[in-house]
């Protein structure tokens, strides 16, 4: 199969499975195919031969997972009719469209050309020999970038899509992402279009390291573009809209898979990181996915119990029996009340009583209370106190 093939077929499409088929899928699919077209059943059909030998075609690829790795790289580089041969190549010289290399038509200069070795370009890529040895530039992912947000209370705990406006590094629009103001950069020679240069670490091994000259690129722009400075790399401001999970708590950093900064050369683009502040609510706190709140009761209503209303979070109200004797600070809890959790149930609303006492009585309270004294002047709440600290 020659190189050009190698890239060019969709083998995917061929054998009708997705680029992310396991290889369980791949084989099945061939087994069915191949049956089907196998030229012992369909006997003097040239059009089901052709197809038979397609699919073994492609099966010999994608069932192999090394050949498979190198074909998907191969297609991310230079898929989708990325290269042509060049007038006279014959043993191997190629033109390249920087459009479809660079994600864009190059500015200035239509399509550019830059000649080299088959081996030199690919040689590394599919192994199949040349002037190097070393491995062509691969896809660049995007970079990572870093943002915060502050939520309220509320939203923080029902979930919010808010806007951001972010800045990163993306391919340059002056020049498609070339770093040539022409479009039409060339292979760089220091590391032959690999990106990579050897340095020697002693004991027979060898290490690499991003070229210096071309700063990993593997390209070298002749004319570098005035707006990137040669680097196919410009920041660039977007705003978008990006939706925050309900439950998120303070300070938490979240990860939104592909929302970063743009690939370069068909690479994907990197992630987003979202450190959430949650502004404090005046009734309510968080603890883990409960709520937190407390209630005021009266002497009377924690003596003698009663019902109590509490407020919640964005709903109605809701009721709960508070026992006769309950203690300041006892906690109750309102079920399902509290913050959505990961797998979309909610926690629990904690309601902690806090027992008031009066300021200002009114005389018949005031009565009341002195009564209620003298009946309980022989008991002594603090009798139990003294005895401990007594005996210890």
């Amino acid at each position: 199969m020659s190189t050009k093939d190698f890239i060019e077929k969709d083998f995917y499409k061929v054998l009708g499975v997705p680029k992310d088929a396991t290889e369980a899928e791949i084989k099945k699919a061939y087994r069915k195919l191949a049956r089907e077209f196998h030229p012992d059943a369909n006997k003097g059909n040239a059009k089901a031969e052709e197809r038979f030998k397609e699919i073994s075609e492609a099966n010999d690829v994608l069932g192999d997972p090394k050949k498979r790795k190198e074909y998907d790289e191969a297609r991310a580089l230079f898929g989708n009719g990325g290269f042509r041969p060049g007038p006279g190549a014959g043993g191997g010289s190629f033109n390249f469209d920087l459009g479809d290399l660079f994600g864009g038509g190059a500015q200035g200069g239509g399509t550019g050309g830059f000649g080299g070795g088959i081996g030199d370009v690919f040689g590394g890529l599919f192994n199949r020999g040349g002037a190097t040895t070393g491995t062509r530039t691969q896809p660049r992912r995007g970079q990572d970038i870093d943002t915060e947000v502050t939520l309220s209370f509320t939203e923080a705990v029902d979930g919010a899509t808010v806007p951001l406006r972010m800045t990163s590094q993306s391919p340059c629009k002056a020049c498609s992402g070339t770093g040539d103001k022409n479009g039409t950069p060339r292979v760089c020679p220091t590391c032959v279009g690999t990106g990579q240069v050897a340095r020697g670490s002693g004991g027979g091994f060898s290490l690499t390291d991003p070229c210096p000259d071309c700063k990993g690129r593997g390209l070298i722009a002749e004319h570098p573009c005035l707006v990137c400075n040669g680097s196919g790399r410009a920041k660039s401001s977007r705003t978008m809209q990006v939706r925050i999970p309900a439950g998120v708590s303070d300070s938490q950093r979240i990860r939104l898979r592909g929302k970063g900064a743009p690939g370069e050369r068909g690479g994907p683009a990197g992630d987003l990181y979202v450190t959430v502040h949650v502004d404090a609510h005046p009734v309510f706190g968080r603890k883990d996915d409960n709520l937190t709140v407390t209630v005021p009761v009266t002497f009377a209503e924690a003596a003698l119990g009663g019902e109590v209303r509490v407020p919640t979070l964005g709903g109605p109200p809701v009721t709960l029996k508070l026992p006769p004797g309950t203690p300041n600070g006892r906690t109750m809890r309102a079920r399902g009340k509290g913050a959505v959790r990961k797998d979309g149930t909610r926690g629990d609303l904690l309601v902690t009583v806090e027992v008031t006492v009066p300021t200002d009585l009114s005389g018949k309270a005031r009565d009341a209370l002195e009564a209620y004294r003298e009946a309980t002047a022989d008991e002594d709440p603090r009798a139990e106190l003294f005895q401990a600290a007594k005996g210890a």
